[in-house]
């Protein structure tokens, strides 16, 4: 596992919404743009990369109880969004890579698609 704190320095992410929790635990991570998907694939602890970036993202990932979501693309939540995410402690990252470079990256990291088993 790795402290959200430390994926934000290695891919230079600007963090948005709540910082209250970098020193937070990632357990794994998922990407995908549809909220479907990653209601029914993310879990408590990981990291959702997409590129989407309005509320309902903040809401999946509040309900989820992520550790933080990367929204790729440079696209940037509106400030009601952003105001959401620090109301509901939502840890919002920001990049203007793609979203397969940062899963790339995420992987280089030793950020896994699912939890390693002890």
């Amino acid at each position: 596992m790795i402290a959200l704190a430390e994926i934000v320095q290695k891919l230079n992410l600007e963090v948005v919404g709540s910082a209250e929790n970098l020193d937070r635990r990632v357990v794994a991570g998922y990407a995908s743009d549809l909220l479907s998907c990653a209601m029914n694939r993310a879990k408590k602890d990981y990291v959702w990369v997409t590129l989407q970036s309005h509320a309902n993202v903040v809401a999946v990932a509040s309900l989820l109880d992520l550790a933080a979501v990367i929204i790729t693309e440079g696209n940037r939540p509106d400030d009601e969004t952003i105001a959401r995410a620090e109301s509901e402690g939502v840890c919002l990252l920001l990049t203007p890579k793609t979203t397969f470079t940062v899963v790339g990256e995420l992987t280089a990291l030793g950020v896994r698609g699912e939890p390693e088993q002890p």
